[in-house]
């Protein structure tokens, strides 16, 4: 197994307890479990809590620096199983060298705040994934929620400017947080790669986080992914405790069955929500549970090869 984890809030979890690093902390991504995981990559998000930082968009800005540069530093300190990638070139130099490769992603583009600039910015810090916007309207555009009118309203004039100069770096957009609109709105702006790097199927799950059917075709036909989410709230509405492995593998099948077989990925968002005691999965070392589940649901060694890696790669390989 070779898994590419394309979303995890492990850098939000370590910048409000920094006692712990990515060699030792008690969460579920760390370089042991991605190392007993077969990690290939995985995407830190640069998730910055906007009720945290008082809905204030400029302090967001400078935690998400802060975030970058403690990614960075614990790459520096454990340089001999993890390191920076900015391209699937990287990432298969890192593979040579026995290293897990670390790629950034920005999780509330309204960090962005109006300033251009600070796309390039980003990208220069070597940011290559980011979510246009996380649950509140910023200057990008309009996210996902339960009401209608709200899920109506898409990318602002600005935001689309964003998202076309995104997509011309090469920088990777995530839909996974964006209003319907808004998912139109950004494939329409962009011929640069688009994922939903942590999202599920609304068939199965009404949630409006997840993505319509309608969605997947569309996201599909211009060769992106979603990554499965783990947390229960997108899994299924009232989902029993220890029904989350059947919950997780009929959203993968549902993906496969509307999307194609080069559709599903993996986007855990482990340290983005509390793990319960009972659930299966409680470090990302765990994934070979998911592995097995899918194999029994008949899932094959070259799909399951797919979902873990190629699938991704295939994604990361348009990385400008």
């Amino acid at each position: 197994m070779n898994l590419i984890d394309m979303h995890c809030d492990t850098l939000w979890k370590m910048i409000q307890q920094n006692e712990y690093d990515l060699m030792e902390n008690p969460w579920s991504v760390s370089i042991p479990a991605m190392k007993e995981a077969g990690t290939l990559a995985q995407f830190f998000a640069c998730f910055t809590c906007l009720e945290e930082q008082n809905m204030d968009y400029e302090k967001c800005y400078e935690q998400a620096l802060a975030m970058i540069e403690l990614l960075k530093k614990n790459c520096e300190k454990y340089s001999e199983e993890i390191c920076m990638a900015g391209n699937y070139e990287d990432i298969l130099k890192n593979e040579q060298n026995g290293q897990i490769s670390a790629v950034l992603t920005i999780e509330e583009g309204g960090i962005i705040n109006g300033k251009a600039q600070r796309l390039e910015e980003l990208w220069e810090k070597g940011v290559r994934l980011m979510t246009p916007m996380w649950n509140y309207t910023n200057c990008l555009g309009h996210p996902n929620s339960r009401e209608p009118e709200l899920m109506a309203k898409g990318l602002t004039k600005f935001g689309k400017e964003i998202i076309n100069r995104a997509g011309e770096l090469g920088m990777i957009i995530d839909v996974s947080h964006a209003s319907d609109q808004s998912f139109r709105d950004i494939l329409e702006c962009t011929d640069g790669p688009v994922v939903a790097s942590h999202s599920n199927c609304r068939a199965l799950c009404r949630h409006p986080r997840n993505l319509t059917d309608e969605m997947i075709r569309r996201l599909a036909e211009a060769g992106g992914v979603a990554g499965l989410n783990l947390f229960p709230m997108f899994l299924g509405e009232n989902l029993s405790p220890g029904m989350e492995l059947e919950a997780m593998a009929a959203h993968v099948l549902h993906m496969i069955n509307v999307g194609g077989s080069e559709f599903p990925a993996i986007g855990t968002d482990v340290d983005g929500y509390s793990v319960q005691a009972y659930e299966p999965i409680q470090k990302v070392s765990d994934m070979s549970k998911l592995w097995e589940m899918l194999r029994k649901k008949g899932v094959s060694e070259d799909q399951l090869e797919r979902i873990w890696r190629t699938n991704a790669v295939n994604v990361l390989k348009r990385i400008g």
